[in-house]
């Protein structure tokens, strides 16, 4: 069996076999790496949100069991005007962008940074000819819904008017992992309407999209890899409070009307809670009239993109063959 297996525009369901999801054929560095990520949360506590702190604190640091950060020479910070105060956006560009990526970093809308995934950028830069843009949104619990919604969509619309003058290029992209691909999703139901800002593609891997839990993430349990249903939970109830409704199309794009969108590829492994939100988001991209595209990785846990294991590398190869397609469009 192929890394994954992908359901395109115009495919039907069908296309997936079910031996992609019940084990049977995981390459072995894939299960490797997962099996690497479920030891290591063995002693983890359920998240709370006063975790939130010093979890950031040691994902900045590299430190805590989080990888050392190495931080790119080649990036660039601009400041721009956001609604409440500056918005940093980390840049790192390559020698002649065709297209400018506006990357949206996961981390469950609590901790991470634009300056956590250099590696990452300058691989997309270098790969597909862009220049990548990753926004230093607010976070939570300090900063709850919607902080970082409005973060992400100033930094979209200052691109949309600023990109021409700085690259050269208006093509935008969109892109995120995670809580990251949550907010671009959101952010591009947000921008749909407005002048001037459109993307002619978005790159969203293991999305969180049903902030009220797939059937799948309220499963998971607590023994096979991070996030854990109960880490969903916790992220959720810090982002946006408890009395929400999570299935708010405000709140969860799986609920929003997905209509005159841009083309998606949606990637996703196995072993994740949020294996669903990916099926589930797919079908609804599609069934809304949109192209789009699904890569389904056997036995890869979250944030597999990050873990050396030939999944990671083949999603790569996978994004920036569609991001030049739709550059190129």
């Amino acid at each position: 069996m192929p890394d994954s297996v992908p359901i395109s525009e115009g495919e039907i369901v069908a296309t997936l076999d079910s031996t992609l999801f019940d084990g049977s054929d995981i390459p072995e560095d894939t299960r490797a790496v997962a099996a690497a990520a479920k030891a290591r949360i063995r002693d983890f506590p359920a998240w709370t949100a006063e975790h939130a702190k010093p979890i950031r604190a040691a994902k900045k640091a590299g430190t805590g069991g989080f990888p050392p950060i190495i931080r790119s020479p080649r990036a660039e910070t601009i400041r721009i005007p956001g609604p409440a105060g500056e918005i940093l956006l980390r840049v790192i560009a390559s020698a002649a962008p065709q297209g400018v990526y506006l990357h949206i970093h996961g981390g469950g809308w609590y901790m991470g940074g634009a300056d956590l995934q250099d590696h990452k950028l300058e691989a997309l830069a270098d790969d597909a000819d862009l220049a990548c843009v990753s926004v230093d949104y607010r976070l939570a619990p300090e900063h709850p819904y919607p902080a970082a919604l409005e973060d992400c969509v100033a930094a979209a619309s200052w691109l949309a008017e600023n990109a021409p003058r700085l690259w050269g290029t208006g093509r935008l992209v969109i892109g995120g992992d995670s809580a990251g691909a949550h907010l671009a999703a959101l952010t591009l139901v947000q921008l749909r309407d407005l002048a001037g800002t459109r993307f002619v593609c978005a790159h969203l891997i293991f999305g969180f999209f049903d902030l009220a839990l797939t059937p799948g993430a309220r499963q998971f349990g607590a023994e096979r890899s991070t996030p854990r249903t109960a880490d969903l939970r916790g992220f959720v109830d810090a982002f946006i409070g408890s009395d929400r409704d999570r299935r708010s199309p405000e709140i969860s794009p799986l609920y929003a009307d997905l209509s005159k969108l841009c083309p998606a590829v949606f990637v996703v492994g196995t072993e994740d809670a949020l294996l669903e939100d990916s099926l589930f988001m797919h079908m609804r991209w599609l069934a809304a009239g949109n192209p789009s595209e699904l890569h389904v990785y056997p036995g890869a846990p979250h944030n597999f993109v990050a873990m050396p294991c030939r999944a990671a590398a083949d999603a790569h190869d996978k994004a920036i063959a569609f991001i030049r397609r739709h550059l190129a469009s």
